[in-house]
Formats: structure tokens, sequence, C-alpha cells
């Protein structure tokens, strides 16, 4: 495990990056922060989280163009004057099964796009109350089937995802596992999500700013439907994990799903699976959707491109 201790943290922050930490912070805590939250109906959330996201700050250079894989709605990413790269990466989004959509995201998909050297599908999957699982679950392998049959390899592909999408994000490599599809060459979870049934989540650190487990019950409950929270494909924390393929987990010290990545990262190692975990202090819920501001956002980006490269290479024997 990489875990930054917040010395470390003090003695390379600068003032001018203190109070960039500090005017986010207060950014989600007063306009994102009421938005997802126990009560409001899932509707209204969508609304408000599609107006945040016109106002945030997308990479230069990337194309995002609306289109289809796999018979799943989504947005390519790819940036622009980049050399043609047979790599990719299926992005799943967050937003605990209920809300969330690629152009929320584009800050970490076009990130992606340049730093992975990679073209990027970011999934529309279906979403609940609407569609319960396994709907995202079935979504997101024939998405990943839609990159395949473009003949790009398994061996470079990459699956990534945040919160919910990062627990459906192994959700879906066990559920290839289940059909003898063949493992992508990594995964990358950012904050994951990986039990729905809650009863081993810790209380929330003292820096929480987004997340409530009222809200999480309330997506659980959304999505699950009356289905069982242990089933595997909803709560990967509990599945036989072996087989899967190399995962790099990041997450922040002051999240409410640090319980969950900890337990995750425990679960993968005792099962065999080559796992990273580093975290973040004094860092919030999936605060790589602050890159180009925010220099840990950048650095764990440039850690993913790091990681996604040695492990496309190593799956596909390239130098």
């Amino acid at each position: 495990m990489h875990s930054l201790d917040a010395s470390d943290v003090d003695a390379r922050e600068t003032p001018g990056q203190r109070l960039v930490a500090a005017a986010a912070r207060a950014m989600i805590r007063v306009m994102v922060r009421p938005i997802m939250r126990a009560g409001v109906p899932v509707e209204q959330q969508r609304i408000r989280l599609t107006r945040m996201g016109r106002i945030t700050r997308a990479p230069r250079g990337v194309e995002y163009r609306t289109g289809a894989c796999g018979a799943v709605p989504g947005e390519f990413v790819t940036a622009l004057g980049a050399a043609p790269r047979d790599r990719a990466v299926l992005y799943l989004h967050g937003g605990g099964y209920c809300v969330g959509a690629p152009a929320t995201y584009r800050v970490i998909t076009g990130n992606l796009a340049v730093r992975c050297a990679a073209r990027v599908f970011a999934a529309d999957y279906r979403l609940a109350p609407e569609q319960p699982f396994p709907a995202a679950v079935d979504d997101a392998v024939a998405a990943y089937r839609g990159l395949l049959d473009e003949g790009i390899g398994p061996d470079a592909v990459v699956i990534a995802g945040d919160s919910a999408g990062g627990g459906l994000t192994v959700a879906t490599a066990l559920r290839l596992r289940e059909l003898g599809l063949p493992q992508p060459a990594a995964l990358v979870l950012f904050s994951p999500w990986a039990d729905l049934g809650l009863a081993a989540l810790g209380p929330p650190p003292a820096g929480e700013i987004l997340i409530t487990k009222a809200w999480l019950a309330a997506c659980a409950d959304h999505y699950l439907a009356g289905h069982p929270a242990d089933d595997p494909l909803a709560s990967p924390i509990g599945a036989d994990l072996r087989g899967l393929p190399p995962t790099l987990i990041q997450v922040g010290q002051d999240e409410l799903l640090l319980t969950d990545a900890r337990r995750l990262h425990r679960a993968m190692m005792a099962a065999g699976v080559a796992v990273h975990l580093q975290e973040y202090p004094r860092r919030w819920h999936v605060f790589q959707q602050n890159a180009d501001v925010l220099a840990d956002a950048d650095r764990a980006l440039d850690a993913v491109a790091a990681f996604v490269g040695s492990s496309v290479n190593t799956a596909t024997g390239a130098p």
C-alpha cells in the first residue's frame, strides 16, 4: 500500500495549493453536497448535477463525441492531435447507480485520454430506480464487448470507474469471468463503493464534505429494488476475487468510502490480485475531478497513467 502521510503533504503543498484545496472544499460543501442527499428526488438530483457539469472545467485539446459502444450509449473521448494508439479505457461513472452521466465526468475522462494516450469510452449505462440491478452490469459488459468487437484486444483495455462506478468496475470483471470472456489488462478504482449492505461502513471522517450514509442507503435501495445486497455483482467486496487483473485503488482519507477502499484492498490481496492502494490525506471523494487545478489530483492521475501504461505493456508484451 502506498499511503502519503500528512507531513509529506504539508512539505510539498504550497500556500497557493492550500487555498485551492480550501476553495474546492467550500464549493463542494455548498454547491454539490445539498444535491446528493437523501430526500431529494432522484430526478432533481440529476437535473442539478447536469447543471453543475456545465460549469466544469474540462481539459483543453480533447474531443468529446456522443456515440455508442456495444449498443450502449455514451461518450467517446480522444485527445486531439494524439497519435493513434491501440489502447482503450472503458469509464464507468459514479453517482450511486442513480445519478451521473458521462458529461459530468469530463475532467477525469479527458485527463485519462490525454495522460494515458488512450481512447476513452464513458458509458451512459442505465440508472436506477427506472432500471435497477443488474442493468448497470449488463451495460458495462456490453460496452466492453463493443470495444473488443472494434478490434481492440482485451490486453489493451482498462476498465476504470469512480464511487459506484468503481464497484461496478469490479462487478464487470467478475461478470466477464462468469461469461468466460477475457479479462482487461487492468482495473482503476477511484473511491470505490464496493459494499451496498453498508453494515461495515465506518463513521464519516471529520473532513467528509460530500457523501452521507443516508444518501448511500437510499441509492442502494433504488438500485437493488429488493435484490440481496450481498450478491457479488452488487457488492463485490464479498466475491471470490481470484483471477482479477492488476488493480489500482485511489481514495482520499477524508471520505466515508475510505473503509470500502481499504476492505476491498485487503480482500484483493487475500485473493492474490496484484492490487495497489494509494491514500491521499485530507482529500475528498473523487478528488481527481479537480485535476488541472489541484496538484494532488494531477499527481493521482499521473500515477494512473503510469499504472495503465505498465499494465498494458506487460499484458501485450510491449517494451
